[in-house]
């Protein structure tokens, strides 16, 4: 094999200096996923029925609203509730039920062919995983709803229901009386995802309840939901989210579809850290709750964090047990026919962080927050642009953010950051599922700790064939534990 290297020119174009002090990136690739092998723009789900708005039921989108590492090469991916641009039923905010699910992707790294950037990325479709519950669930019916036509609904059960497999849906009408926290209730609308340091569940956060909830990661199935604190949920459950939001039917509580949009395991897989997207209805705009829980014990604590300069928050990843990058956003870009501005990463420490469970409105935003570093560790927008990306063409929903494997390019070694953007399955308007990794180095985040798998992941013969080919090393490296980074001030 003849021996590809990326160009000195090429990986000089591709560093640039983030907005952190001493912190330097190299974008090392991008790639973009628009279907599998069962076809394009369709995933491997083996769906046949259309759904309510005649999109098909295997429809591949939205692949970046959470993305999570699962060891070597390999990646979990979930889109939201589904296809709803078609407009067809604004009874139910044009919901359809699409069957939650999470998709497996293998995202391979090999040398540039073109010398654009330093590697090329191929993300591939690998498998697709319904999520379901053992037990009933209670979905929407259509009684007193109709199409924008006029049209009777109809149910929103599943058709490949069974008496044991119950299917969890983005139809927003797929709830029970009582409080949006009803562990019963078939709407979901998954945002972020983890992987379990054993391999064998993933862990995913939801909008609706909102949720965090435990899947069998072979299977499917549903493992465990677990309790969150009552102060998160709404008391009044509509199919029309903007009925949820009107502060007369709930004083308190996670405002419709901005609820927990982000999730973290700590790499010792032992605590969830979840961020919700906005504000409470209790809460003055601009503070959000992330939510710590246990997951041997379930207990959960609750921090403040003030915005910086997004509209809203989209993931959030561990650096080690008390420290985590959080995706800062606002919603302009590519799909909402604007220029991109906010697209931010932040370092921030719950350590001395107060727990404000019991507080609310003015008296939360008053106890100690987090900590948060002043400047963004990371800022996406500068990045593309500084390679020749123009704001216009940088999607607009920058959702999911994992750390991957490490790798050793021209004798350095960089971890890496994998972003991915929910383009909400309507790729003309707001591009494909899009992949793009960055590189870093140990002395631009002190304190990064690799999430430590069990299981025994394989290695895939690409990064075989990398080492033989460029001296380009990927591993799955232990990172040494440092003292907490210097970027972080009080808020």
């Amino acid at each position: 094999m003849k021996k590809q290297t990326a160009s000195a020119a090429a990986f000089a174009l591709a560093l640039f200096a983030s907005t952190a002090a001493n912190a330097s990136f190299v974008y090392l690739a991008n790639g973009t996923l628009n279907g599998s092998s069962a076809g394009a723009g369709i995933d491997l789900s083996g769906l046949t029925d259309p759904l309510e708005n005649g999109q098909p039921g295997n429809i591949l989108g939205g692949l970046g609203s959470g993305l999570a590492w699962a060891g070597g090469n390999t990646f979990i991916a979930v889109p939201d509730r589904g296809p709803n641009a078609v407009s067809y039923a604004s009874s139910i905010d044009d919901t359809t039920s699409f069957i939650s699910r999470f998709q497996t992707v293998t995202m391979n790294l090999t040398p540039s062919s073109n010398g654009a950037l330093p590697l090329s990325l191929t993300p591939q479709l690998t498998a697709t995983t319904l999520l379901y519950s053992p037990n009933a669930l209670t979905y929407g019916t259509g009684a007193g709803l109709t199409t924008n036509s006029g049209a009777t609904l109809g149910s929103g059960t599943p058709s490949i229901n069974t008496a044991s497999t119950n299917y969890f849906t983005g139809r927003s009408d797929g709830f029970a009386p009582g409080a949006s926290g009803g562990q019963a209730n078939a709407r979901f609308d998954p945002e972020s995802v983890r992987v379990s340091n054993d391999g064998r569940s993933v862990f995913i956060s939801d909008e609706y309840g909102p949720y965090i909830r435990q899947f069998d990661r072979s299977t499917g199935g549903l493992v465990k939901t677990f309790n969150l604190p009552a102060n998160l949920a709404v008391s009044f459950q509509s199919p029309h989210g903007d009925d949820e939001i009107n502060i007369k039917n709930n004083p308190t509580g996670r405002i419709a579809n901005k609820g927990m949009e982000g999730l973290a395991i700590t790499p010792d897989g032992k605590t969830l850290v979840g961020i919700m997207q906005a504000n409470l209805e209790q809460d003055p705009t601009g503070l959000l709750r992330i939510v710590t829980v246990d997951i041997a014990s379930g207990k959960t604590q609750e921090f403040g964090y003030k915005l910086t300069a997004g509209s809203g928050v989209s993931d959030i990843v561990a650096i080690n047990d008390h420290q985590f990058l959080v995706d800062e956003r606002d919603g302009k870009g590519l799909g909402d026919g604007s220029k991109a501005s906010v697209k931010q990463l932040f370092v921030i420490d719950t350590n001395g962080a107060a727990d404000i469970t019991s507080l609310s409105g003015t008296n939360a935003a008053a106890a100690t927050g987090v900590t948060k570093s002043s400047k963004p560790f990371f800022d996406l927008v500068s990045a593309l642009t500084a390679a020749g990306l123009s704001k216009s063409e940088i999607p607009a929903k920058i959702e999911g953010i994992s750390f991957g494997q490490d790798v050793t390019l021209n004798s350095d070694t960089y971890h890496t950051l994998f972003i991915g953007n929910d383009n909400d399955f309507v790729p003309g308007i707001a591009g494909p599922n899009q992949f793009y990794v960055f590189g870093f180095k140990d002395s631009d985040l002190p304190g990064l700790v690799a999430q430590q798998f069990t299981s025994a992941v394989p290695e895939p013969a690409t990064w075989a064939m990398l080492i033989l080919g460029m001296g380009f090393i990927g591993s799955v490296m232990r990172r040494r534990a440092r003292q907490p980074s210097s970027l972080l001030t009080s808020v």
